[in-house]
């Protein structure tokens, strides 16, 4: 995967440069109404020359991509016990939760306005989203359920969550997230079958 500028997790003074940027675009989204920034807000703010900004994120768009994915990945892990079930009810619930948060509601529109504008489209997204990614290829690994991918939880636990909350409809409850749960499960279930394997999900699913 081509690696985006800026995704790295380097040592001393481009670590201290990451995080001044990052410090940076997250106050300035706290204050932004429409969920964006400039570089050249981004380079007073941190002190950073824009010129460093500019060859190592290439655009505002992924100077937001970079920070809030980078925040996700630190701030919300997903479980990972090997109970599939426990650990997407877990992970379901906690994103419901920090999207009914002002803040981080912010921060999601944030990510869909850069996503949607970002010079490289979905094929430039994919290296900032990279670490998330691992994280939740991490869980539906130890749940062992190869039948299932990252597609499958943007489709059906991601996409509908984002999708309410950013329509002022959130979902919040637990039978919201047994239902989205529920749904994931049951194409897992639906894969084996047509594969010839047992009814039943798995152990590693908790079912």
């Amino acid at each position: 995967m081509t690696q985006a500028a800026g995704t790295t997790r380097p040592g001393g003074r481009s670590a201290r440069t990451r995080e001044a940027v990052h410090a940076a675009v997250r106050s300035l989204l706290d204050a932004s109404p429409d969920g964006t920034v400039t570089v050249a807000e981004v380079a007073e703010r941190s002190g950073v020359h824009p010129a460093t900004i500019y060859r190592r994120w290439r655009d505002p768009e992924g100077l937001v991509l970079d920070t809030l994915f980078e925040e996700l990945s630190r701030r919300s892990p997903p479980p990972v016990t090997g109970d599939l079930r426990a650990d997407m009810l877990a992970y379901t619930r906690r994103l419901m939760a920090d999207l009914g948060e002002g803040v981080n509601l912010v921060f999601a529109r944030a990510l869909v306005g850069a996503a949607r504008s970002h010079e490289g489209g979905l094929d430039g997204l994919r290296p900032y989203a990279e670490p998330r990614v691992r994280q939740i290829e991490a869980m539906l690994t130890a749940g062992g359920t190869p039948e299932l991918d990252v597609q499958d939880v943007l489709e059906m636990i991601l996409a509908p969550v984002y999708v309410h909350a950013l329509l002022g409809r959130p979902l919040s409850s637990d039978a919201d997230a047994e239902r989205l749960v529920g749904n994931l499960l049951d194409a897992l279930a639906r894969r084996r079958a047509r594969a010839g394997a047992p009814g039943d999900v798995g152990a590693g699913s908790g079912r």
